[in-house]
């Protein structure tokens, strides 16, 4: 991994259903303030939670098959849980760069919990995926997993990002899922297996009927960014942020607001 011919370091590539991934972008600049950013959102996909399998191993591969050839990244992020349990592996095979995939933070939350009961708030998707059973198995099989599928949440948290008051009772709803189930009030740690749920974390936590950890893997997905890219030599100033849409850009408007306080003032179609 080296600088382009022009001098220039390479951009990250950031890529999401929607705003979701801005959840693990954040954690990023904080590490990597001056790197130039692609923030790609596959709005014209959205939602991931209620697709096929097959029809994401395909549709993903190719999009950042697209987005790596227009805008020649050093590393690409796959900052969407679903996309990553199913996609990840096809994703590597057809790129030629390091691609870091969005996995459940099972196993730092295994390490947290003190009841050893933890709840997890995923897509439909994400939450029946046998590598979430792997990662339940390896690292947290002494402890009860419970999960619940909670694809509003999405939503609520693209209208948050809108400027919009977050539905209430979709928030509600979601906790309600994990703690109404059997051995439900023992929940003490719960896992926000869906990068766009960080973005609801404080209206989860006031919808919760007492004190709960939410706890997501976005910390972690920036420091292995940080350890592979460590070869590149960052830009005195802060560098370039884009965001990239294959939905229509008239579209975006309602986030530029808070896509700025990002650093993201440039928009463009896929």
């Amino acid at each position: 991994m080296t600088e382009t011919q022009t001098g220039e370091c390479p951009p990250l590539l950031f890529f999401d259903t929607g705003v979701g991934g801005l959840s693990v972008l954040g954690e990023t600049v904080k590490l990597l303030p001056n790197a130039s950013i692609v923030y790609a959102a596959d709005y014209a996909g959205l939602p991931y939670g209620m697709k096929s399998e097959a029809e994401l191993a395909a549709r993903v591969p190719a999009l950042l098959g697209r987005l790596v050839e227009r805008y020649k990244p050093a590393l690409a992020t796959i900052a969407c849980n679903t996309a990553s349990t199913i996609a990840l592996d096809h994703v590597r095979s057809a790129l030629d760069i390091p691609v870091v995939g969005t996995v459940p933070a099972i196993k730092p939350a295994s390490a947290l919990t003190k009841t050893g009961v933890i709840g997890l708030l995923g897509t439909r998707a994400t939450i029946r995926q046998p590598y979430v059973d792997r990662l339940a198995s390896d690292f947290a099989s002494d402890k009860i997993l419970l999960r619940h599928a909670a694809p509003e949440l999405v939503h609520a948290a693209e209208a948050k990002l809108r400027g919009e008051q977050p539905d209430s009772g979709v928030i509600e709803a979601a906790i309600a899922g994990l703690l109404d189930q059997a051995g439900g009030e023992r929940i003490d740690t719960v896992i926000l297996a869906c990068t766009h749920f960080p973005l609801l974390r404080d209206e989860l936590a006031g919808a919760a009927p007492r004190p709960i950890q939410f706890i997501d893997g976005a910390e972690g997905i920036a420091r292995r960014i940080v350890y592979l890219t460590q070869k590149l030599s960052w830009p005195i100033e802060p560098g370039e942020r884009i965001f990239v849409t294959t939905g229509e850009l008239a579209d975006i408007e309602p986030y530029r607001s808070a896509l700025a306080e990002y650093g993201i003032r440039r928009f463009e179609k896929l």
